[in-house]
């Protein structure tokens, strides 16, 4: 060892006569007899000139096996070890994808090893793992619309879906520590695409031409990542989600995103026999480590240009801005005005696309935009044409804020790369967006339970990273519908003989309650209207023991201090192979004034019976206006099983 270490002395000496920017930061003698050295501007073939070499190569980055994160929260694994583990997963089930269209050439659908399909529609958009690809627009004809998948929407719900198992994984040139799956890695996937080219809106008869064809077609499941404004129990889209469910289809479909606040969903995510979907976080991100004057602050990048970019920061102020105290960037800026800066604007209002828009317009280079809650996430474009092509990051307002108003005109670059980054603590905090019920008109709980909806990675069609693997971080009630989408596919796999509502409800009356929490993190949320049932729990969804229909009870809206008793019934299906003894409780009353009440006595029912039972409200005279709600508990041997949210609205 000490020849070896007067050997790698002669290589200091020569190191700092010939590349003196160089330097030494380890040294090695037992497993090898190597130095590793931080080149500080030098280049490979630089240091490794010195007569003593043997051989000089980069550091290699190794990482821990890692399971998808998204996979983790839910349980997925879990419960595929059921049958048969990840290669079995799916197998047999369909799942109709009505979106934008779905990259068959994606990696994460690549049907190597999948037998030969019977396959649907335009051939040159589908193979044995995408096995249907049909467009619905009435222009198609003028315009030749075809199935392809020219938006980035679809894809990524596809793969949260159905991506193969461990398909690697690259976002923004950073290969993450895992290989990210779907839900149902094994399920063959559809491509009904009613946003075909640059098409930003589709017509209820586009899609319900597209439901009913991927009934026609054979699908088990139809994911909808879509949605508008709700028009109560008259609803064409919920209609028709409510009549596939009794066809039995399950129809998952994002909450929306128009929250915070009550009465934000929409249709057709407000049907009462859809499997509805709000958001909560993944706590993962790729960070970038943007240098303002002396300043390093974290940053998320958004979909936009690529970068990098150095310029001067420009704080755009603005006293009236109820977010942070600065420009919102929706409206204009005088053109020329922003020429070779980088902007410093707020979240809020507006799309992340026409904030980025209007600095570009004005001759920004960048732009830095201040979250509004929190914590930062990916910013999505809006799916409109001519996206900026500046690059723009998130920022954390709680840490960074005071620094960046401070740096007016101080130099400032928004890097290329960023790393990969988990935080587990930051899982399961709502989306600030996410939409909250209840419904309109007949005042029902929505959503109906919780899926990972912010900081989402899944596949993008190839055509946005020049034809080579697509990946990228979404956030949205659409990222969260189709993690239902794939648990239920996953579900009717292991229990083919379950009807629709029954898998609806193994995955809504099983989800966990306690765990969603508020943005920062401190509190546990469990409004109904917020989060519904709870987070969604694939493991416990494939082991479900009762079914619950309907999977949440609703008693409307009743008028404040009237001092009225009502009823209404929910019917328990015992879903095991053996005879169940059930008990019920109503637990966990919120809101004074109202009681909900359940029979005493045990229900005994054989293998697959069902009895309907009655639920009662009793609301005293004089009591307050406001949300009122309880959970319904199911329990069997003395185990609860099945829950359900309980639900009135006095006016």
């Amino acid at each position: 060892r000490a020849k070896l270490s007067a050997l790698r002395n002669d290589y200091k000496a020569w190191l700092r006569a010939n590349a003196p920017q160089a330097s030494i930061s380890g040294e090695f003698d037992i497993s090898l007899n190597a130095v590793a050295v931080k080149l500080g501007g030098a280049s490979l073939a630089q240091v490794a000139a010195a007569p003593m070499v043997r051989s000089a190569q980069l550091q290699g980055l190794y990482y821990p096996n890692a399971e998808d994160p998204d996979l983790q929260i839910i349980r997925a694994t879990d419960a595929w070890a059921a049958a048969g583990g990840a290669a079995n997963a799916g197998t047999g089930i369909k799942v109709a994808i009505v979106d934008s269209g779905v990259d068959a050439g994606h990696p994460c659908f690549a049907d190597t090893g999948y037998d030969k399909q019977t396959q649907f529609g335009d051939s040159r958009f589908t193979n044995n793992k995408v096995i249907a690809a049909r467009v619905f627009n009435n222009k198609t004809p003028s315009l030749k619309y075809t199935p392809e998948a020219i938006d980035s929407h679809g894809t990524h719900v596809a793969g949260t879906v159905g991506c193969n198992f461990e398909t690697p994984t690259v976002v923004d040139g950073v290969t993450l520590p895992y290989r990210m799956s779907g839900v149902a890695p094994r399920a063959l996937l559809g491509n009904y695409n009613v946003f075909p080219g640059s098409v930003g809106s589709a017509r209820s008869e586009d899609i319900l031409n597209a439901l009913e064809s991927a009934y026609a077609d054979g699908f088990d499941v139809a994911n909808m990542s879509l949605g508008g404004g709700a028009s109560g129990i008259q609803d064409l889209l919920t209609i028709a989600v409510d009549n596939l469910d009794h066809a039995n289809m399950v129809v998952a479909i994002s909450n929306g995103n128009e929250g915070p606040g009550y009465r934000t969903v929409g249709s057709p995510g407000s049907a009462a026999r859809g499997l509805t979907a709000g958001a909560s976080a993944v706590g993962h991100a790729v960070v970038h480590q943007l240098t303002v004057g002396t300043s390093i602050v974290p940053g998320v990048k958004g979909e936009f240009g690529a970068g990098p970019a150095t310029a001067p920061l420009r704080v755009l102020l603005d006293p009236a801005s109820p977010f942070n105290g600065l420009s919102r960037a929706c409206s204009p800026f005088t053109a020329g005005s922003l020429a070779g800066t980088i902007a410093l604007i707020t979240r809020g209002t507006c799309d992340f696309s026409v904030k980025l828009r209007n600095v570009q317009a004005a001759g920004g280079v960048g732009a830095i935009v201040l979250n509004r809650e929190p914590g930062a996430f990916v910013m999505g474009q809006n799916g409109e044409p001519d996206q900026p092509t500046i690059p723009g990051f998130m920022v954390d307002p709680v840490a960074y804020a005071a620094t960046l108003k401070a740096a007016d005109g101080q130099s400032t670059t928004l890097p290329l790369l960023g790393t990969y980054q988990l935080d587990a603590s930051a899982n399961d905090r709502i989306a600030d967006f996410t939409s909250w019920g209840p419904t309109d008109v007949d005042v029902r709980v929505k959503p109906d339970v919780m899926a990972p909806g912010v900081n989402v990675v899944s596949s993008i069609p190839r055509r946005f990273c020049g034809g080579a693997p697509c990946f990228a971080f979404f956030n949205g009630t659409s990222m969260a519908s189709p993690h239902l989408a794939g648990s239920a596919a996953i579900v009717r796999q292991q229990h083919p003989d379950w009807s629709a509502a029954q898998v609806r409800s193994a995955i809504v009356n099983t989800a966990d309650r306690g765990v969603v929490r508020s943005l920062d993190g401190s509190t546990v949320i469990n409004d109904a209207n917020k989060v519904g049932s709870g987070r969604e729990n694939l493991a416990s969804a494939v082991a479900a023991k009762v079914g619950l229909d309907p999977v949440s009870v609703s008693f409307g809206a009743v008028p404040s201090g009237s001092g009225q008793t009502l009823h209404t019934q929910v019917t328990l299906t015992n879903l095991t192979a053996a005879a169940q003894t059930l008990t019920l409780a109503v637990a966990d009353a919120m809101g004074a004034g109202v009681a909900f009440s359940v029979p005493s006595g045990a229900i005994t029912l054989g293998a697959g019976e069902s009895a309907t039972v009655a639920v009662t409200l009793t609301a005293q005279k004089g009591a307050g206006a406001g949300h009122k709600q309880a959970v319904l508990q199911v329990s069997s041997g003395g185990q609860v099983v099945a829950h359900a949210m309980l639900y009135t609205q006095l006016k």
